[in-house]
């Protein structure tokens, strides 16, 4: 060893593994609720037929008051022609108001077959000349003393009237440059009618508008429905499609058989089938690799154990079942790496409990692990410590293993007499950790290939499967953390150059504050 700092008990490396484990009596974590699918076409139908819906009763109501608009429009002119009428009847007599109208005119004026018809001629100081006593006068407003006609709506025994009326000018028109022109003599005239006539007629058009609508609404409500089944069934044939596809079909979906608005949702879908067709080609030759991996050790136990079942010499079966247990260990280590490598691949990315955790004490115990490989590898196995503690944050498990997989690689392949040293040290507020070994080296052009699964170098003699640097890089990228590799540059031997593992552990996230 190079350099340790005070080694703690060993108790409390029992506790770290066990703080990484799930304690006991941890209550389930709550099953999601189940989601509620809303219908595409059902919402899209919502949204159609509820403005509609509510659009319909104000339709009407502006309905009416545009049939009453209209209705009035006839009837008013009717009332203007009779004040206009009997306002040409009205005349000063010896200072007082007559109007010529005979009876044959009054039963002309009052004859209708469903309203009632009122009128009244009163002089200038509000006295009736002539007609209905009983109808009520105008407000007094200069602005309507005019020979215009007037309309207002009054109420005449309980039942509302229109009443139509005129002030008509008594004194002939004198010319003012030869006498003073005296104060207006004013006679008003009004004529009243009942509403009935117009009520019928604004129901007729309320009739003649509202009527169709009741035929048409539904008419309109099964073309909104046709033409929502039309619009989406390239989304049923979609379905039809996708699910008629064999189970090990991932070939992309053709886009140019769908609408426009669909082409980005079906973007998206060949995107996830080439990313799962990627993984599982990845997985089968995982799978593949393993097995061919596996044959090696398995077939090698096997021909140890049919040599030493012929063997006689107890010296030969010794040998012979020393290879066997070589073999043994080989393919125990195999499948620890691959149930590793499995274990690190299945954590998901955003979903690893991650934990603050001190980088250097972690290192030291596992360098502390390492020591009895490095004494039969002849190896010098170093650690160098930062002088105050380091806080990542991660899973003090895979970190472990991480570190033991990156140590293990560098003591494979350092030559006996060499040397493998550990550092954990602070560069510009990120903490590192780096595996320095005097081995051969790694060309720039292998860099990028040595993290693959079994990949091995060429001309390598080490024993390995070519699973523990994939395992470094799995656990890796679970921490966010970057690995680089360089040559030890501390090194002078140019036949062996050594290796330098660096990984760059990002900041730990900083704790909430608290609201209190």
């Amino acid at each position: 060893m190079k350099l340790r700092r005070p080694n703690r008990a060993a108790a409390e490396r029992t506790q770290l593994l066990a703080a990484a484990a799930e304690p006991p009596g941890v209550p389930p974590r709550p099953e999601p609720e189940e989601s509620i699918q809303h219908s595409l076409f059902g919402e899209i139908l919502d949204w159609m037929l509820a403005p509609l819906l509510l659009l319909w009763p104000m339709s009407i109501a502006i309905t009416y008051l545009v049939a009453k608009s209209i209705a009035n429009q006839p009837f008013d002119h009717a009332l203007e022609d009779s004040v206009t009428v009997l306002a040409q009847q009205v005349k000063e007599v010896d200072g007082k108001v007559v109007a010529h109208l005979p009876g044959s005119a009054r039963d002309i004026l009052r004859a209708d077959d469903v309203d009632s018809i009122y009128f009244q001629v009163s002089g200038p100081r509000g006295e009736v000349v002539d007609g209905d006593r009983d109808l009520p006068q105008p407000p007094l407003d200069d602005a309507e003393r005019s020979g215009r006609v007037h309309f207002r709506n009054e109420n005449l025994h309980g039942t509302p009237v229109r009443v139509a009326y005129a002030w008509v000018n008594l004194q002939p028109l004198l010319d003012p440059r030869t006498a003073p022109v005296p104060e207006p003599r004013l006679a008003l005239v009004q004529v009243a009618e009942t509403l009935d006539k117009r009520a019928q007629l604004a129901n007729e058009i309320i009739k003649g508008v509202i009527l169709p609508q009741f035929i048409i609404l539904p008419v309109i409500l099964a073309l909104v429905w046709f033409a929502l089944s039309r619009g989406l069934s390239p989304l049923a044939q979609l379905q039809e499609r996708i699910r008629a596809r064999p189970p090990d079909d991932l070939s992309p979906i053709d886009s140019r058989q769908v609408p426009e608005e669909i082409s980005p949702l079906v973007g998206s879908l060949n995107d996830m089938l080439a990313r799962l067709a990627h993984t599982i080609d990845a997985q089968k030759r995982f799978i593949a690799d393993a097995a061919h991996q596996m044959k090696t050790p398995l077939a090698g136990m096997r021909m140890q154990s049919e040599l030493a079942l012929r063997q006689v010499d107890p010296g030969e079966i010794h040998r012979s079942l020393e290879q066997l247990a070589k073999s043994s260990e080989s393919a125990t280590r195999l499948v620890n790496q691959l149930l590793a490598l499995a274990r690190a691949e299945n954590q998901p990315h955003a979903g690893v409990a991650l934990e603050a955790l001190d980088l250097a004490a972690l290192a030291r115990d596992v360098v502390l692990d390492w020591v009895p490989a490095s004494f039969a590898h002849e190896i010098d196995l170093g650690y160098e410590a930062p002088d105050t503690p380091l806080d990542i944050a991660g899973d003090a498990l895979m970190l472990r293993e991480l570190l033991s997989n990156l140590i293990d690689n560098a003591l494979r392949y350092t030559p006996q007499g060499g040397s493998v040293t550990v550092r954990v040290r602070e560069s510009t507020g990120l903490a590192l950790l780096e595996v320095e070994d005097t081995g051969p080296g790694i060309a720039p052009g292998e860099r990028p290939r040595v993290f693959e699964r079994f990949y091995r170098i060429l001309g390598s003699s080490a024993p390995g499967s070519g699973l523990g640097l994939a395992i470094v890089r799995e656990i890796a990228q679970q921490h966010g953390a970057e690995i680089e590799i360089f040559n030890n540059p501390r090194s002078t031997n140019k036949k062996f150059p050594g290796s330098l593992f660096r990984l760059t552990f990002p900041p730990p996230a900083l704790p909430e504050p608290d609201a209190d």
